[in-house]
């Protein structure tokens, strides 16, 4: 991969010097999961820092013998840098949603290169405050309407993470177990709301490829309270 690519990839290599940019690809190592593989395990020491360049992965942790989904993450994202940075055990782990072909960084040579790089230094704790941000924001809409926090939980994904298509931005077709959880409802309610968006056109459900069609993103904003 080009330093170029690189730094258009992940926002969080935006500030990032070509010569940080270089390093880093130098040090990766490439690694490919397919689908429902475990990436990361829970209470395994934090020893790297993951780039998403293609795929969907989701963040999650094990109660009992159930496993709750707490995030899910696509292209150009980056995960593993909070156990890395207070070395402690992971408390989740994080299992791939689609084939998914990642970047690892190990944590030595992160954290060599947060210590040469300042303005690395200083987007990685802007992406992590925004992260925070985003999480004060979830436990705010708690008591909203389920149709809203779901429409809210499909906004953040398509902005994230979505690709411009003719039908509008596609995302993976996240089980709806996965998005019920991770937008704290019910799975009955969630297959409820998505069956009632895909009828008013608002969503298009492409199971054979995988793909959900954010096709009025416009609506799904005011939906969710974006606009």
């Amino acid at each position: 991969m080009q330093t170029e690519v690189f730094s258009e990839l992940f926002p969080l290599m935006s500030t990032a010097t070509p010569q940080t940019l270089e390093w880093l690809l130098n040090v990766a190592i490439e690694h490919e999961y397919p689908s429902g593989r475990a990436v990361v395990m829970e209470d395994a020491w934090g020893n790297a820092v993951y780039f998403v360049v293609s795929g969907w992965v989701k963040v999650r942790r094990t109660v009992g013998e159930d496993s709750v989904a707490l995030a899910i993450f696509g292209k150009g994202d980056f995960f593993g840098e909070m156990a890395i940075l207070d070395e402690s055990p992971r408390s989740t782990d994080v299992i791939a949603l689609s084939t998914v072909n990642l970047l690892s960084v190990s944590r030595e040579r992160f954290i060599q290169i947060l210590f040469k790089d300042p303005q690395l230094h200083h987007r990685m704790l802007q992406l992590m405050v925004r992260r925070l941000r985003q999480i004060n924001l979830r436990l705010q809409m708690r008591s909203s309407p389920p149709a809203v926090k779901l429409a809210h939980t499909l906004v953040t994904l398509g902005e994230s993470y979505g690709q411009e298509s003719n039908f509008g931005k596609e995302i993976f077709n996240i089980p709806f177990k996965d998005l019920a959880e991770v937008t704290e409802i019910g799975v009955e309610e969630t297959t409820k709301i998505m069956e009632k968006l895909h009828e008013k056109g608002w969503i298009k459900i492409d199971s054979a490829n995988n793909i959900i069609y954010l096709v009025n993103f416009k609506q799904l904003m005011n939906l969710a309270g974006k606009v």
